[in-house]
């Protein structure tokens, strides 16, 4: 009997184990998501109530867990959101997914005890390592690239619902609508698109180019994808946290891996746990200041390099933004043979809140995938020109097609996303919000194959002209792919006077871009906008044409021209053209034949021809097209562009009067200065050698009315100084949020700080005084304009932008030439005032 005993016990401490554990193993798989947005959130702690045993979301939300507790609960906690559990059943394999919602604080209070905080020395590390980690340590890389893009409207309340346009919409809404969630609210989507690339990059010189091979486009109001098309891939989607500071949405965020974390953030090292193979910190962060454009989220770096593994970071309506309520960055990397990681999944979500209590939000969601990745196989660098390549049959419509290449699979709430946009862009009342949204945002109204426009220049009132009406036309890419053709007409009431412009050019090649065009305008022009490029500023120009224009020198301008644009390489562009140009004063305006001799005789009108060169170089500048197949400049913020301009006037061709050379070089370039904020520097110098009448020199552009105008020297009046040869640095400095944001009352209004300073030196020929020289009142003879007598025209000036999110004052200061001359039209206002309107994130 004892025998069989001792052999029981040992069946029982063998096998009843196991049968206890048969019978209580509990697997619970689901998926964790936002309950505003519907998106998956990755690294959420799951686990069962009371207990330890607990696992993290992958990078889609996805989890599964297994214990032999007899547990009946399982939680899930996340920074940022409210903690939530769910009853299950014990002892089987079930399906439990969670929808969190956020909560109004997004992180406990941060508590160091005394001694270093231990996260310091991981993150001391984490920037020893950068350069070995860094994906810009790799000297080439390739990969394909899956982009997905949507774009929603959220928080529909019911007094949108109920306006004219919604009516139609909410049945559709109702019977086809979605939820984020369970716990979510209902979202109108409005875009969607999918596209698959190849994207390359190398490190000497640093370039890149990225392949569009295919993409499907499905929004409300999209009428021409081509240029949509360029802008779907990865390129706008690259987010390097090893870099000190991040631009997105055009403002500068400083980086938690950035050298100067400290100065910015506070950390806690929160936990330690394996995120796939690798063992990683987990570290909380939080900005030091919360109105700073800076992080609050977790970052996870691996204890074997102290790399970045996998970030979630959320920038809040704390921070100083306009108009958006949250960015969130999700990104996980993956580390490469050579030892540099690079990123496998990006995923973007950026909430664009209420303008107001009756209005809806919008609600912008990116996300990439990268794999197949190739490195240190650098492509020759003309490979890399493009820049961005849409490929001719990169339309693809076959959802066969997307099922088989997309990176992962649409969840049901996306697939429903493509029938509810293509019912709702047909509805009629839809169609006309969109025509309207359309004329405001680029101008003109599409009618097939031609656009009519622009409407900011159909209407002006004037001294010269009285009512001024104006209509034109323009094709688009519908028309030809190559042709383009424009054409307007306008009339002044007051003067009886018909204007026209007609456009033509063709597109010989877009690799590299070829274009040749012609053109004929008879318009009127003011002598102190000429040379100004005042056409960069369509709002500036347009109010060029309204009041009192006398003092800016009327005059009718006839002018022909032919030119020739083309990229010679990556980032170096030049232009030839040949002018002829007619000057017929509306002014009193002569100019002396004979310059020596104060007999001379005088004309009031003159004839040039010209030949025009112009180089314009920018190292990280690249192109896309938009619909009128003209090309858009992007990215050129990130290095100085460098612009070469030569005249030379031609005495005798096509009616020239006069033989000359003009010279000017330019140069203008955006700064990233830190927690500085912003920074903007434009340099302008220029040489005229030859005698000629003052309209051919240069007329410092000046502004008289109470509108700021960046392109202006804004304290001085217009047509004030004539030079032909001159200097000048203009400097606008951003503050963003630095100073404000730390005055207790002030920072809840973000307010930001703003500095402006320009300085020009210039003089003028005594052969050009002599040339230009008119009859005063007492007999006299003096210049109609202003010179510079050796020291330079200098005004400063301070100011705070962001006041009610919109509007800006500047307090400006001239400090020299603070004299008015006695036969001036206008005083010279010392110190003035000047308000603006902006729109800026």
């Amino acid at each position: 009997m004892g025998k069989y005993f001792w052999l029981f016990l040992i069946l029982v401490s063998v096998l009843c184990p196991a049968a206890l554990h048969a019978q209580q193993q509990t697997t619970i798989s689901g998926k964790v998501t936002d309950a505003a947005t519907g998106d998956p959130l990755p690294f959420v702690n799951v686990f069962f109530k009371g207990t330890t045993a607990g696992v993290t979301t992958d990078f889609d939300g996805k989890f599964s867990l297994r214990s032999s507790s007899n547990k009946d609960t399982v939680s899930v906690s996340y920074i940022g959101y409210i903690t939530r559990s769910k009853k299950i059943q014990r002892g089987k394999t079930q399906v439990v997914n969670f929808q969190l919602e956020s909560s109004a604080k997004t992180t406990d209070e941060i508590t160091v005890t005394p001694g270093e905080n231990p996260a310091w020395e991981v993150m001391r590390r984490v920037v020893a390592h950068k350069e070995f980690n860094d994906k810009r340590a790799l000297s080439a890389f390739e990969y394909e690239s899956y982009n997905k893009i949507e774009i929603d409207i959220d928080n529909i309340s019911e007094a949108v619902r109920k306006r004219k346009v919604m009516r139609r919409i909410t049945q559709i809404f109702d019977s086809l609508g979605r939820s984020a969630g369970e716990d979510g609210k209902p979202i109108l989507p409005l875009f969607i698109s999918e596209s698959i690339s190849n994207f390359y990059w190398r490190s000497n010189p640093e370039k890149m180019r990225e392949e569009i091979g295919k993409s499907r486009i499905t929004g409300v109001g999209i009428n021409e994808a081509g240029s949509v098309q360029q802008m779907i891939g990865s390129s706008f989607q690259q987010y390097n946290f090893y870099q000190n500071w991040l631009n997105i949405l055009g403002k500068n965020f400083v980086s938690p891996l950035a050298d100067s974390w400290k100065f910015h953030y506070s950390l806690e090292l929160a936990d330690s746990m394996f995120l796939g193979e690798d063992w990683c910190y987990r570290i909380k962060v939080e900005p030091k200041r919360p109105q700073d454009l800076a992080f609050t989220g977790t970052i996870w770096i691996t204890k074997e390099d102290y790399a970045l593994r996998s970030a979630d970071l959320t920038i809040g309506t704390t921070a100083n933004l306009n108009f958006v309520e949250k960015i969130k960055i999700q990104q996980e990397l993956e580390r490469t043979p050579a030892g540099a990681w690079l990123p496998r999944n990006n995923r973007i979500i950026i909430d664009v809140a209420e303008l107001t209590k009756n209005s809806a939000g919008m609600l912008a969601k990116f996300y990439t995938s990268n794999r197949n990745f190739r490195l240190h196989d650098p492509k020759p660098v003309p490979f890399y020109d493009v820049g961005i390549e849409l490929l001719p049959d990169a339309r693809e419509e076959s959802e066969a097609f997307w099922q088989e290449h997309r990176h992962d699979t649409l969840t049901a709430t996306e697939k429903n996303v493509y029938k509810m946009i293509d019912t709702i862009r047909n509805v009629p009342v839809v169609k006309s919000y969109i025509e309207i949204a359309n004329i405001l945002v680029i101008g003109y109204k599409r009618v097939g194959k031609v656009e009519i426009g622009p409407y900011l220049m159909s209407y002006a009132n004037n001294s010269v002209e009285g009512n001024r009406f104006r209509l034109g036309l323009r094709t688009n890419s519908l028309f030809s792919r190559k042709w383009n053709f424009e054409g307007w007409a306008a009339y002044g009431t007051k003067d009886g006077v018909f204007k026209r412009g007609l456009f033509a050019s063709y597109i010989f090649t877009r690799k590299p871009w070829t274009q040749l065009g012609i053109s004929q305008t008879y318009d009127l022009d003011q002598v102190a906008l000429l040379d100004n490029n005042v056409a960069s500023n369509p709002l500036f120009n347009a109010s060029t044409r309204f009041g009192d224009i006398s003092s800016a020198r009327p005059f009718m301008h006839l002018e022909n021209t032919m030119w020739l644009k083309t990229q010679l390489y990556k980032g170096l562009t030049s232009t030839f053209s040949l002018k002829n140009r007619k000057f017929d004063p509306l002014y009193n305006f002569s100019y002396r034949r004979n310059p020596d001799d104060i007999t001379s005789v005088t004309n009031a009108d003159f004839t040039v021809s010209e030949v025009i060169g112009e180089l314009r170089y920018s190292s990280r500048e690249y192109f896309m097209e938009d619909a009128a197949n003209n090309q858009i400049s992007v990215n050129s913020s990130r290095a100085p562009v460098f612009t070469f301009r030569y005249v030379h006037g031609l005495r005798n061709l096509v009616g020239g009067d006069f033989n000359y050379d003009k010279y000017n070089f330019s140069i203008a370039h955006n700064l990233n200065l830190g927690f500085m904020g912003t920074g903007r520097y434009v340099f302008d110098a220029g040489y005229i050698p030859n005698t000629l009448p003052y309209p051919l020199l240069k007329t410092q552009l000046g502004n008289q009315n109470v509108f700021y105008n960046s392109l202006s020297y804004n304290l001085m009046n217009m047509f004030e100084f004539v030079t032909d040869r001159w200097v000048s640095l203009g400097y606008q400095q951003n503050f963003e949020g630095l100073g404000l944001n730390s005055i207790p009352g002030i920072k809840k209004l973000k307010w930001r700080l703003v500095g402006t300073g320009k300085i020009m030196y210039g003089s003028i020929s005594r052969n050009n005084l002599n040339m230009n020289t008119v009859a005063a009142a007492d007999g006299t003879t003096r210049p109609p304009f202003r010179m510079l007598t050796g020291k330079p025209y200098i005004e400063v000036g301070y100011g705070i932008e962001n006041i009610f999110k919109i509007f800006r004052v500047d307090f400006l200061h001239r400090l020299t030439y603070r004299d008015t001359p006695v036969d001036a039209a206008r005083p010279v206002g010392r110190f003035g005032i000047k308000i603006g309107a902006q729109f800026k994130l």
